[in-house]
């Protein structure tokens, strides 16, 4: 008798290869065979536990950092809070690179370059999400363009008098006393971490239509003013 497991994977690909979305929605067997790369730290699947990561199972919609039985990094906790929730967009981009998206976080993996491995793995995790046989009208097999932050952006010295100056429209939502009041307190953020979220907006990996906007209109050089003003606010 077939496994729980067997049957995930073969409800997967054969909805996949029926429609020819194989190419563009990755393999889940193949998947299987990558997610050995991660297993050190994850489980995923029927009994699957928390171990020095989550547990993968329900990955697809789910809010970033909000399983209270996992022990998350403060920089996920605050992604989380912040908006980011786990679509094929997002966690394409974070398998890809840990830091890239969300600074400081606790995963030391340095991620996953191939496109096809990504792809692959990601189609052997929808598999064990809410709806599996949602694919791929479901929202979260939604496909997007993820570039890695250049280096260079995040090496950018900015100038914080700039930034004061530039604040003032952050203001009209986020306290000058840095509360966190229905709307997430930045001050005191460090600058790699303002930066890498504001970033993460003007890509669209970040879901606040409002902060998508915003940081649409901002230049490299502002956001790092940004970043150099807030950092020392308190």
């Amino acid at each position: 008798m077939r496994s729980h497991f067997q049957l995930v994977l073969t409800l997967v690909a054969s909805l996949a290869a029926s429609a020819g979305w194989s190419e563009t929605l990755g393999d889940p067997v193949k998947g299987a065979k990558v997610f050995k790369k991660c297993q050190s730290c994850h489980q995923v699947g029927e009994g699957a536990k928390n171990r020095v990561g989550p547990h993968l199972n329900g990955i697809f919609g789910s809010k970033a950092g909000s399983d209270p039985t996992a022990k998350y990094s403060k920089g996920l906790i605050r992604a989380g809070d912040d908006g980011l929730v786990w679509t094929h967009e997002t966690l394409d981009a974070f398998i890809e690179n840990p830091k890239a998206l969300v600074s400081k976080t606790r995963m030391s993996f340095r991620g996953i370059k191939g496109a096809d491995d990504r792809l692959d793995l990601l189609a052997y995790l929808r598999g064990f999400s809410d709806e599996p046989s949602n694919i791929p009208e479901a929202e979260p097999t939604a496909q997007g363009n993820y570039h890695n932050l250049d280096p260079a952006i995040l090496a950018i010295v900015g100038d914080s008098e700039y930034g004061e100056y530039l604040a003032s429209e952050c203001m009209t939502c986020h306290q000058t006393s840095g509360a966190n009041d229905g709307i997430p307190g930045i001050n005191g953020w460090p600058t790699e971490d303002f930066v890498v979220a504001m970033h993460a907006y003007k890509q669209k990996l970040r879901p606040h239509p409002v902060m998508q906007m915003m940081a649409g209109r901002l230049s490299d050089e502002e956001i790092a003013a940004l970043a150099a003003y807030f950092k020392d606010l308190e």
